[in-house]
């Protein structure tokens, strides 16, 4: 099966630039792309994030946060860091703008900076929590999907012509940048919540930008 695309860093800044001036809420999108794409979160895991796994009772930004149980994709708790500057900015504007609009606040103004704290981060259009649908494979196990959130992410790659990505890709995306960073696969499994270092392996093999670097380098 092909791996869903790897997305380049000039196709990455190109589709945040297009996010901050186009389409609905662009103070949400790109927060949202960065944080795919900062953290290795899923969709599902980016729907479902509570405020208080990026603030502190305080309003303050974690350091050190958890993707929990209920929230992971695959049940196991992992941790998250907040660390990329730019990242903090965007979802720090965006939860603003939340504020501002009195979306999912509440009235105790010294706490989680009025943001109910159960709340996810990212809410629709209409600052309402994103909906998931579960489903049942044949198998027995039991999934969810977002399908709204999975239209916009699609969209926001169309528009900067990123063709054939995804949400999926920046899974995949961040897990390369950490290997080529020179990572250990074992590091790079506990961030992504991968059971196995064979999956994570997987994940990143035929990596196109360690490749485009060897053939750089024939003359």
């Amino acid at each position: 099966m092909a791996k869903t695309p790897y997305v380049e860093d000039s196709d990455l800044k190109k589709m945040l630039k297009i996010a901050a001036v186009s389409g609905e809420i662009p103070v949400r999108n790109v927060p949202m792309l960065r944080t795919l794409y900062g953290t290795g979160m899923t969709l599902q895991e980016i729907a479902r994030l509570p405020i208080r796994a990026y603030l502190g009772v305080n309003g303050d930004v974690l350091d050190e946060s958890y993707v929990t149980e209920d929230v992971a994709y695959n049940g196991t708790k992992r941790p998250v860091f907040w660390s990329n500057k730019e990242l903090i900015a965007a979802l720090d504007q965006y939860l603003a703008y939340r504020i501002e609009h009195r979306q999912m606040v509440t009235t105790r103004t010294g706490v989680y900076r009025s943001l109910d704290p159960d709340s996810p981060i990212f809410l629709t259009d209409r600052g309402e929590p994103y909906k998931l649908t579960k489903r049942k494979t044949a198998a027995g196990t039991i999934s969810y999907s977002c399908d709204s959130l999975s239209q916009l992410l699609r969209k926001l790659h169309m528009q900067a012509g990123v063709n054939g990505a995804s949400a999926t890709s920046a899974r995949r995306t961040f897990a390369v940048r950490l290997h080529n960073k020179g990572y250990d696969l074992k590091s790079i499994k506990v961030l992504l919540g991968l059971k196995t270092l064979r999956a994570t392996k997987n994940l990143i093999d035929a990596d196109p930008v360690r490749l485009g670097a060897i053939a750089a380098g024939v003359f």
